[in-house]
């Protein structure tokens, strides 16, 4: 079984100061992971250098068995990685249907396909389409940053702390969503998370990382309470 996203000994730097330092990761086919550590570790880093934000300077990522390590952004975005960054990056001064048509444009009619759906996880996007992002809540701005990488029918899935500044009942509907999505779809989905009850609630598998390097990942039920206590408490 061909995992989705592999990455082998992947080093990245900002200037001269190496922040990503033999990265290993794999995520396997319709499986969620986390990705932990305490802040400062390198997790947003490690995102970044999957969509080919920062460049990987040495090592390999694959994704579905093809090689995308000198891949620009968007053909990684093309060939299935959907991202939601941390800050959610929507455009402010643009409408909620603006913001979806950005990837209905790029997506066409396989999206359109999907925008019912968008609707369906987040009935509050439909009753704002007029609504400028910018005047959004911090959670709606998130269900319209997660909605809008839905529409580029991604193999995986990327978010950067989806639940960071958002009130615990959009909590639970992105939780929702993320289950829904992998129960129905053959996508698998990696999230940076500083809510570990979040995190242990929807995933599958974790990783942690400490000092740009993968510390150790299992599955989300080898996660025991020892291991949050030495790595991810502050």
């Amino acid at each position: 079984m061909t995992n989705v996203l592999e990455m082998k000994a992947v080093m990245a730097a900002y200037d001269q100061s190496v922040i990503l330092r033999g990265v290993e990761m794999e995520i396997p086919p319709n499986t969620i992971v986390s990705l932990l550590g305490r802040n400062g570790v390198g997790k947003t880093t490690t995102l970044k250098t999957i969509m080919g934000l920062v460049k990987a300077t040495s090592g390999e990522i694959s994704l579905s068995g093809e090689p995308i390590t000198d891949m620009k952004t968007e053909n990684r975005a093309r060939a299935g990685i959907g991202y939601v960054p941390q800050g959610r990056d929507i455009f402010p001064t643009m409408t909620v249907w603006e913001n979806l048509k950005v990837s209905l444009s790029i997506y066409g009619k396989e999206s359109e396909e999907r925008l019912d759906e968008v609707f369906e996880l987040f009935p509050v996007l439909k009753e704002m389409l007029k609504r400028k992002g910018g005047v959004l809540s911090g959670g709606q701005q998130q269900q319209l940053a997660i909605g809008r990488a839905l529409l580029t029918r991604p193999k995986l899935l990327v978010l950067d702390e989806p639940t960071e500044g958002i009130q615990p009942s959009i909590i639970d509907q992105i939780e929702d969503a993320i289950l829904y999505l992998k129960k129905t779809y053959d996508m698998s989905i990696l999230l940076v998370e500083q809510y570990l009850d979040f995190a242990k609630s929807v995933s599958d598998r974790f990783y942690i990382m400490d000092r740009g390097a993968m510390l150790m990942g299992g599955q989300i039920e080898d996660l025991t309470e020892e291991l949050i206590t030495r790595h991810l408490t502050v």
